[in-house]
């Protein structure tokens, strides 16, 4: 067998088994020749929440989690959002490339043109419970989509999935506004195709007169934060997006169910927690009695660590900078001053080091979004906004992928083993 490989030894059977290794992976399915017996199934990898199962070949995005290292198409996010506006980088993550100026402009040009939802779906929001679920608000809107372009479903035509994901990522701001704007009980404001992407949602969700003007500090805040949210390889939303879409359904079917995945307070609402455990410290003072009982196991500290990164996650260097700049312009929070304390005093604990729990990127934005004046309900409504790019991105590269096949993952079988079902009884009522 050339190439290295995996040998294995089954103490049941004495038997020997050579597996190829490639990629520092080897196939789950040769697993399947390790049999006790001609009628056993053969064996099966275990692994709850696909921790150590690569699921798919990805040349989006990469994260070295023990070296805090996170790039899009092979460029550090670093220069990415400090040189490149979020249209470049969804185009990046697209296409692969970053485009041109002319590439940019037919781009951004066929996003504006899908900022408009259909009247309709504008109605469906409007008939939501104005206490709701934003998410939830979101996730049947991106659904509902499905039903105004049945040409979706062809998913095998690249001009066809290329039409649908201009829809998708034109779309999804202006759904997000319209929701706000339902739960705060004011009318929808139109886009504006003059602005920005990151500008024209900020005037959809804020402006309450024609003299309203979006703050280019804010404009520019949101449009990083846009960029830092745009992918994160294979987390739970966007495996949801691919699973999904290995059916073959439509592309806003499958990001309906990545905007339910990322609605889950452990992926797109951790930054909400954050905010709650800042507010609940309240003053730099308490916060030496909070880590302590974080040491003790009592709480748990929110924003510190991450599930991947084992250093200093790179998104939230970005964003601690971000946070002052936005201060600048809407006034210091007097919680930033907790959380920075909060910070100095974890990565100067050993119990925090040794345990490398690090700031993440949930860390400093829920003080970013409160700032410029979006409800906690909305966070991870911000998130799916910038994510939409890498949902589209990831769907679409698995469509391309010849080794793709629909998601069918096994299962540890414990129940009853097999059992006669017993005769009924008659009943004692009289007829």
């Amino acid at each position: 067998m050339p190439g290295p490989v995996l040998s294995v030894t089954d103490s049941r059977t004495g038997r020997q088994y050579e597996f190829s290794i490639e990629e520092g992976t080897i196939r789950a399915i040769d697993l399947r020749q390790i049999k006790d017996s001609e009628e056993d199934f053969g064996l099966m990898a275990y692994d709850p929440g696909f921790t150590n199962t690569a699921c798919c070949r990805s040349e989006i995005t990469y994260i070295d989690g023990e070296r805090g290292i996170l790039s899009y198409r092979g460029y550090p996010i670093e220069q990415l959002a400090e040189s490149y506006d979020f249209m470049s980088v969804s185009y990046l993550l697209l296409h692969g490339e970053l485009p041109d100026t002319q590439e940019y402009g037919n781009w951004a040009s066929q996003i504006r043109q899908h900022l408009d939802v259909p009247e309709n779906i504008q109605n469906l929001i409007g008939s939501f419970p104005q206490d709701g679920f934003s998410m939830g608000m979101v996730m049947s809107s991106v659904a509902a989509l499905s039903s105004y372009y049945p040409e979706a479903l062809d998913v095998e035509d690249e001009a066809s999935r290329r039409l649908q994901i201009y829809r998708l990522v034109g779309k999804i701001p202006t759904i997000a506004a319209y929701v706000h704007r339902r739960k705060v009980g004011q009318p929808y404001v139109a886009p504006n195709k003059e602005l920005s992407y990151a500008g024209n949602f900020l005037n959809m969700m804020f402006a309450d007169d024609a003299s309203y003007v979006v703050n280019s500090s804010i404009e520019k805040a949101m449009d990083v934060l846009f960029v830092l949210h745009a992918d994160h390889e294979q987390n739970c939303s966007a495996n949801a997006m691919r699973s999904v879409g290995t059916s073959r359904t439509d592309p806003y079917t499958a990001a309906a169910a990545a905007v339910g995945a990322l609605g889950g307070p452990l992926h797109g609402g951790a930054n909400e927690a954050v905010l709650r455990m800042l507010e609940k410290i309240g003053s730099k003072d308490r916060v030496a009695a909070h880590v302590k009982l974080a040491k003790e196991g009592e709480i748990r500290l929110m924003g510190f660590g991450h599930r991947v990164y084992k250093n200093y996650d790179p998104r939230a260097k970005i964003i601690k900078q971000l946070a002052s700049q936005v201060f600048e312009v809407t006034g210091s929070n007097p919680l930033l001053d907790v959380a920075l304390e909060l910070e100095r005093i974890a990565l100067e604990d050993e119990y925090f080091v040794k345990r490398k729990l690090y700031p993440n990127v949930d860390f400093y934005s829920g003080l970013i979004y409160q700032a410029i004046g979006f409800p906690t309900d909305m966070f991870p409504v911000l998130f799916a906004i910038g994510r939409t790019i890498g949902w589209a991105s990831q769907w679409d590269e698995s469509l391309r992928d010849p080794e793709r096949k629909i998601a069918r993952p096994r299962q540890i079988y414990y129940g009853f083993p097999r059992r006669e079902v017993p005769a009924q009884k008659s009943s004692n009522v009289s007829e």
